[in-house]
């Protein structure tokens, strides 16, 4: 497998997640994680690792909704 068809996983400062081929400069503002690989490998380690896909900022300042029992509808 050649450069071309390397990806790195990458994440931003509001914790989200993407892959960005290996052979182009990083984009401003996302930073590598050490996941290399092929497309589908990155995109499934995405999809493993990332489960809360809120920015980081919603998930630190919206507060959890209390769950309702059925007595209380």
């Amino acid at each position: 497998m050649d450069s071309k068809n390397l990806y790195d996983v990458v994440v931003n400062e509001q914790e989200q997640y993407s892959l960005w081929n290996n052979d182009r400069p990083m984009p401003g503002g996302w930073g590598s994680i050490g996941v290399t690989g092929s497309q589908a490998f990155c995109l499934d380690w995405i999809q493993t690792n990332w489960l809360d896909q809120r920015p980081k900022f919603l998930r630190e300042n919206v507060v959890p909704r209390k769950t309702l029992s059925v007595e209380e509808l």
